[in-house]
């Protein structure tokens, strides 16, 4: 619904104010995969650039904004690559450029580090929270791990499935920048066990949605 593919039942859902399969609404909207779904014979910028390439932006102004979003996403150097000379980590970097490089107020991750080793997904998510507070960006983020969903998070929302319906909402007070050592503190451990609560009513335990927001 957020991403205008579904229409909600009842109530409505607004992108800065626009419906969100609007054209105004979807300028300002970008969607990181599950997967990296990276074109596998096109280079790493010739990836990042498709959604300027289709939006017709000039490709001197393309090029520029692509360096820019690899930058961002610690893959500065590796615009000639292919997909599967990277790791599954430097490619979800990718994606993640690509997302990016629309400039977007409003960024949409689905499970994205979901399929990465704990290290890579611990760096990641680092680095999220880096861009996050660089980028002035609202990113709706699912995921099924719960302490990522801690980690992340200015405020969590638990789903219960079928039919969809929110069975918690926490706001997180914890103060920014969060460090690694951040998942071993008591704050921490007390929303895990919150979220383990909400979830243990919903029957089969279904993702939470962690909600960054600029502050």
């Amino acid at each position: 619904m957020l991403a205008g593919l579904l229409q909600p039942s009842s109530g409505e859902v607004r992108v800065q104010g626009q419906p969100p399969a609007s054209a105004a609404a979807r300028q300002h909207l970008s969607f990181v995969f599950q997967e990296p779904t990276l074109m596998p014979w096109a280079t790493v910028a010739a990836n990042v650039r498709l959604p300027l390439d289709l939006a017709g932006v000039p490709r001197p102004e393309a090029e520029a904004r692509v360096a820019q979003a690899l930058a961002q996403v610690g893959l500065d150097g590796f615009g000639a690559q292919r997909p599967r000379e990277l790791s599954g980590g430097m490619q979800m970097r990718v994606s993640i450029a690509r997302g990016l490089v629309t400039r977007p107020r409003l960024l949409l991750m689905d499970e994205p580090f979901g399929a990465l080793d704990e290290i890579t997904r611990h760096r990641l998510d680092a680095d999220l929270l880096a861009l996050w507070r660089a980028q002035g960006l609202t990113v709706v983020f699912v995921t099924h791990s719960l302490s990522e969903a801690a980690y992340l998070s200015s405020r969590v929302v638990v789903m219960a499935p079928r039919p969809g319906r929110i069975v918690d909402d926490i706001a997180l007070s914890t103060p920014w920048p969060r460090e690694a050592h951040h998942r071993t503190s008591p704050g921490f451990n007390d929303v895990v066990r919150r979220l383990e609560d909400a979830l243990a009513g919903t029957g089969d335990g279904t993702a939470p949605l962690a909600s960054p927001q600029p502050s």
